[in-house]
């Protein structure tokens, strides 16, 4: 899953510092009021445990109602960053134990990992970079501090107030540049992660396209197999024309079943040399002819129908055949 929690940092920084300068007004002013009537109106009252409860529950709400706006935009940014990056996920995984988790080797790699070192490099940089913006901006309003020995308590604490809230929405922007580069940094290791290994590759490859070795099996089988129909259908032909040694090619010719005549069976070196003592066996008459038997070798298949290119040359052969069989 790709996310970056720095950006949800940043984003959420950068929202909380944009709220403060909207709120801090309000902010400031509720907290006045409440010191105002404690030191006011309740530190004279006698101290008692009801007195003490209700002014650490009246301070404990007054805190919440001024913090709330800065609460409420908190929940919201941190929520809206994670379902841009993320979208909706709704899981109960992260909560479920991992033992895994206690192995001490695992623990050694993830301690000593790309990861970690990533890690301590982003942690040094914001401790940097942060430390660079508090300094630049103190060294920017170093004049201020000693003049707000003559300004009232409430010009001072504004001046204050402004200064930190610059500080710590300069910081906050600082850091969205680090959350930009952990977002790519996330990203390139996420589609790192996506690429299979070679195994993988081939274990795919097996899946899908299965073993090679049963693959080489199966049709060696599937060979065997067309061999043995063919043989069988050596007894059938009216001829085997050859080459004579490299080629044989066994023909049959019925009227009845096809308009021309059918290759039966066919092959070279070793299975010409079967197709020959089958034929020799069965009776069916040889017949040698170089350039037929080398034609209908590669140009036709096994159960197909000889082109009509050849239909003259083969039926010459068919004719001799027929009018040997009849002077027998």
């Amino acid at each position: 899953m790709l996310k970056s929690t720095e950006v949800n940092t940043a984003v959420t920084m950068v929202a909380m510092f944009a709220a403060l300068s909207l709120f801090g007004v309000s902010i400031f002013q509720s907290m006045a009021e409440m010191l105002t009537d404690y030191l006011g109106t309740r530190l004279g009252e006698k101290l008692t445990p009801q007195n003490v409860s209700l002014v650490f529950d009246d301070a404990i709400f007054t805190l919440l109602r001024a913090a709330m706006p800065l609460l409420l935009v908190a929940v919201a940014a941190g929520v809206v960053i994670n379902l841009v990056q993320v979208g909706f996920l709704l899981t109960g995984a992260t909560l479920r134990p991992k033992f895994s988790k206690l192995n001490p080797l695992q623990g050694m790699k993830r301690i000593f990992s790309m990861r970690s070192l990533v890690e301590m490099i982003k942690a040094v940089l914001k401790i940097a970079l942060v430390g660079f913006v508090v300094y630049s901006e103190y060294k920017r309003q170093f004049l201020i501090f000693p003049n707000l020995t003559d300004y009232g308590v409430d010009r001072s604490g504004r001046e204050i107030f402004s200064l930190c809230l610059g500080v710590g929405f300069r910081a906050a922007v600082a850091l969205v540049g680090i959350g930009v580069a952990d977002y790519m940094f996330q990203w390139f290791d996420f589609e790192k992660n996506l690429r299979m290994t070679k195994q993988e590759v081939k274990d795919e490859y097996k899946m899908i396209e299965g073993d090679p070795q049963i693959k080489g099996k199966i049709k060696q089988k599937q060979r065997e197999m067309a061999a043995m129909r063919m043989m069988r259908a050596v007894p059938e032909a009216d001829v085997v024309i050859t080459n004579p040694t490299h080629y044989a090619v066994a023909i049959k010719y019925d009227e009845a079943v096809a308009s021309a005549p059918v290759v039966l069976a066919k092959g070279a070196d070793k299975m010409a040399l079967r197709i020959r003592e089958k034929a020799r066996l069965s009776g069916v008459q040889i017949v040698e002819n170089k350039p037929v038997a080398r034609a209908l070798y590669e140009t036709v298949e096994v159960g197909r129908q000889i082109p009509a290119a050849l239909f003259q040359a083969v039926a010459e052969i068919l004719a001799r055949v027929y009018q040997a069989a009849e002077g027998n």
